[in-house]
């Protein structure tokens, strides 16, 4: 069944846990996931991506960001882990928070983490807290990722799988009003004690398994920008053909055509560029496709809807005018790492890029 069609019997008003409840109950979550690799497993780009237009069809931007890092960043480090986590969690039983952006670090040094667990042969003691978690509030566990040893060092981190009702795991909402679907939170971890099995794959292997499989959630970030976007381009093409000025309707002057058509090149140079890289990202984990996925994903989204709630004028302030929704969209270019870093690595690839550009 097309993923349109399974949440076409959810009610529009519905929460993110609902959504992702009739994703999974529908088998649209396990198709993703169907290929598996010697690395793991890997998700199909194409049914991603209609899962993310299905979602953002609706108009929740939170809903869309929790059912994004769900499906695109988790689920393929979950899938490592032992027990019946992955299973419940595939099948929309319940949900799972991504638990990496630490408190004690700025969002994108992830070697700077303060979050410890300490490991023995029979179980792990976790202390440490996150920030800005998406489905902090309503996961039923937690995928944590935390040193084990002292140093920067890409081997002394670690992932741990952590129940939401473990004794000394407390969460609190984030205060924002922004994205209010994604359920965001703050989440500390006060000498939480579990078995040795809540590790996630092999002790110092945290950052590799992350490494592996973030370049899925910055294709899985250009799939919900174009969806976004052109949504947001069909709503103000309809609203510029009905404002007039002085009689003439807005969609009529060249200014305005000219400044859409720019926006319609750039929605349609993003889709082009995740097409064409979708598959080299999540079969081959190529980080210079992926950063450049996620640095043009931060410059479109930004340039589109910036002119889209000019066009909206003092409409756009309105509760439900565009000038929320591009507030929101700013998490393109912040979360998962900011634009200006993505551009860095993309520049330091640039040999490469090149190189298969005169080919």
């Amino acid at each position: 069944m097309p993923e349109s069609a399974v949440l076409s019997t959810v009610d529009s008003s519905a929460g993110g846990g609902r959504v992702w409840q009739q994703l999974g109950s529908a088998g649209v979550l396990r198709e993703q996931y169907r290929r598996r690799t010697p690395a793991g497993l890997i998700a199909d780009p194409d049914r991603l991506g209609a899962t993310l237009r299905a979602v953002d069809a609706r108009a929740d931007n939170g809903i869309t960001l929790s059912v994004l890092v769900q499906s695109a960043s988790a689920l393929p480090i979950l899938a490592t882990a032992t027990g019946p986590a992955f299973d419940r969690v595939v099948a929309g039983e319940c949900e799972v928070a991504l638990a990496a952006t630490d408190a004690a670090a700025a969002g994108s040094d992830l070697t700077g983490l303060g979050t410890e667990v300490e490991i023995d042969e029979d179980s792990v003691r976790l202390e440490g807290a996150k920030r800005w978690v998406t489905t902090a509030t309503r996961a039923a566990y937690f995928l944590v990722l935390a040193r084990h040893r002292p140093g920067r060092h890409f081997t002394a981190f670690t992932w741990v799988l952590v129940p939401a009702d473990a004794a000394g795991v407390r969460v609190s909402p984030a205060t924002t009003t922004l994205l209010a679907g994604a359920g965001i939170g703050h989440v500390e971890f006060s000498g939480v004690r579990l078995p040795a099995s809540a590790v996630v794959g092999r002790p110092g292997r945290g950052l590799a398994l992350f490494a592996r499989h973030m370049g899925t959630e910055r294709l899985a970030g250009a799939q919900w920008a174009t969806a976004l976007t052109s949504r947001v381009l069909e709503r103000t093409r309809t609203e510029l053909t009905r404002r007039e000025i002085d009689g003439r309707a807005l969609w009529d002057h060249d200014s305005v055509r000219q400044e859409f058509a720019g926006c319609l090149v750039r929605v349609r140079e993003l889709r082009a560029l995740y097409e064409a890289l979708g598959e080299r990202v999540v079969e081959e984990h190529d980080l210079t496709s992926a950063a450049m996925l996620k640095a043009a994903v931060g410059l479109t989204a930004d340039e589109v809807l910036s002119r889209c709630a000019k066009w909206q004028g003092a409409n756009g302030f309105a509760d439900d005018g565009l000038q929320l929704e591009r507030a929101e969209a700013a998490v393109f270019g912040i979360g998962g790492g900011v634009t200006e870093l993505m551009l860095g690595a993309v520049a330091d690839g640039a040999e490469t890029v090149l190189k298969e550009l005169r080919a």
